[in-house]
């Protein structure tokens, strides 16, 4: 029944309330240590020196974890199984590389933004080019997404108007977002405790429901019973017979596409890293470490329902709630789980469904406000703007862009496509490029401009070829390397992991000849500040990120 009792009510009610009074009490706590209304623009977009390494690591992970998670990777697992973790697995190893040696970079450098190090490691040219293609991306992607998709979610489960759903879910978002990076940093705190609250109490109650209609009770009753009823759905590396093969391509997920992936979304996105932008090294450093720690339980909150939803509807507990136009919907596996949730428990997952999007909308706007206001507002419009306007122009921009959110979401078609692999497709025609500009802008001080703008737009147009390729000439010949699979239609496909590890290749080796080339022609080039005493870590850090390796580790062995 797609209805939330009164006490479900109360409990979403005092969600709310908690999280709004701690937003408005650090809001007034920092205006009333600043002595000004809107305190200064660094302050504004970056919290910067105030948010605390577990501020920076529940933000990250609140930031991250979204409706395409709850919903589109509970989907993903009662399609394909706990093979889709890898997507949270990978990226604890992930968060400790870009810790180590991304974040030092940035902050030895002074880099406030994405676009800003672009500009200054290449040229304005670039940098604007990538500020507006980021502000498109992050407005017509990521931030429709987010709200379509947690509407969905939510409608489904209260039986609100979907249109309504989308509008309060921007409305609360806008009230968190125009506190500021602080207020978002230090309110993300209270949405990760509801969003894994909540999702545990889920998991906990989808595993008991296994065990109960199998004779049994508990949830390690629950577990061992999902492994054997799915036993399919319970290995991590694809074999190439697969169906699910095109999304998962076998070792790729460890030695592959995967990588880049998990490293551009990490280490070179404007909405990930500007959490720790304004920290030391130190506390950036151990706020990562935590997200990576965070990041390995996601999974049992996102992935194991999922799962446990595929056994039950096997076992034919629910099937017609699992239906859409005629077919089994993957993606309808998390909101049907929550519909059967006792009174209460149905409340504190509602609840934890809405924080995780409410963050995750809260940190995409204030990155779209800190790129439009400090990247192109500043740059283009008024270089003179004193720090009173920019904060205006980021509040404004922030409201402007939820309210484009709102209008275009329910026109591109993302419930048919299915949330996360929504994102990852249109994210991933440009990701090995952006991700080979980044890392040669990083480590190889002859990168040039030209080679940047190579990998900018020549990525793109690569990644669009070798999409379509399969409809200009038949690709069976890769087959027995690995390299192409058949899809449903019967033609060989690259999947699409392995085309984004084609394109950086392609990129990496372009901007390597480009660059020696012009460098021989004296092109002179834009080095960063680096040595080799940034990438040092502290004891604590580096047993934490040996934990983790070890963890990680032993999951693929058990699980391979």
């Amino acid at each position: 029944m797609n209805q939330l009792a009164t006490i479900d009510y109360i409990v979403f009610i005092v969600y709310f309330i908690i999280v709004a009074s701690y937003g408005i009490w650090i809001y007034r706590r920092k205006n009333t240590h600043d002595g000004t209304i809107d305190g200064d623009s660094k302050d504004y977009f970056l919290a910067e020196g105030s948010l605390t390494w577990w501020a920076i690591g529940s933000s990250l992970i609140a930031s991250n974890i979204s409706a395409e998670q709850f919903v589109g990777m509970s989907g993903s697992g009662f399609k394909m199984g706990l093979a889709i973790a890898t997507y949270e697995w990978m990226a604890s190893i992930t968060l400790i590389i870009v810790a180590v040696f991304f974040i030092p970079v940035y902050l030895k450098n002074n880099i406030a933004t994405m676009p800003q190090f672009l500009s200054q490691r290449y040229n304005s040219t670039v940098a604007m080019i990538m500020a507006i293609f980021w502000l498109m991306l992050y407005v017509v992607v990521n931030l429709t997404s987010i709200l379509y998709l947690g509407a969905i979610a939510i409608s489904s489960i209260s039986g609100f108007d979907l249109t309504l759903c989308m509008y309060l879910l921007a409305i609360f978002a806008i009230f968190i977002t125009l506190g500021g990076m602080k207020v978002i940093g230090y309110t993300d705190v209270i949405q990760v405790f509801f969003l894994i609250l909540g999702g545990l109490a889920t998991t906990y109650l989808a595993l008991n429901l296994v065990a109960e209609h199998y004779g049994s009770t508990g949830v390690l009753k629950g577990f061992s019973l999902m492994t054997n009823q799915a036993n399919d759905h319970f290995h991590m590396i694809f074999n190439r017979d697969n169906p699910n093969y095109l999304d998962l391509p076998g070792l790729t997920v460890l030695l592959g596409g995967m990588w880049i992936v998990n490293l551009n979304y990490w280490g070179c996105n404007q909405y990930i890293t500007q959490r720790a932008l304004g920290a030391d090294l130190p506390t950036a450093r151990a706020g990562l470490l935590f997200a990576a720690f965070l990041k390995m339980l996601m999974p049992v909150i996102v992935v194991l329902p999922g799962i446990a939803a595929y056994v039950l509807f096997k076992a034919d507990v629910f099937g017609a709630e699992m239906m859409q136009d005629g077919s089994v919907n993957p993606d309808r596996a998390y909101p049907v789980l929550l519909n059967i949730l006792p009174i209460g428990l149905k409340g504190l997952s509602f609840a934890a469904l809405t924080a995780a999007v409410v963050a995750s909308l809260a940190g995409k706007a204030n990155s779209i406000a800190t790129i439009f206001t400090l990247d192109v507002y500043k740059k283009v419009f008024n270089e003179s703007a004193s720090e009173k306007q920019l904060v205006r122009v980021g509040k404004i921009s922030v409201v402007v862009a939820m309210i484009l959110g709102v209008l275009i979401a329910p026109f591109l078609g993302i419930d048919k496509k299915g949330g996360f692999q929504y994102i990852q497709e249109y994210t991933g025609f440009v990701s090995p490029g952006i991700f080979a500009m980044f890392i040669l802008g990083f480590f190889w001080k002859k990168t040039t401009s030209t080679a940047a703008l190579f990998a900018t737009i020549g990525g793109f147009l690569l990644s669009v070829l070798l999409k379509f390729l399969p409809n200009m000439m038949d690709l069976s010949f890769l087959a027995p390397i690995g390299f192409a699979v058949k899809n449903a239609a019967g033609v060989y496909e690259i999947p699409f992991l392995d085309r984004m590890g084609i394109v950086f290749i392609i990129c990496v080796l372009a901007m390597i000849i480009i660059s020696m080339i012009e460098n021989s022609r004296g092109v002179k080039t834009n080095g960063l500040e680096i040595d080799r005493s940034m990438f040092k870590t502290n004891r604590s850090f580096a047993i934490g990120s040996i934990i983790v390796f070890v963890l990680i580790t032993t999951l693929y062995t058990v699980y391979w």
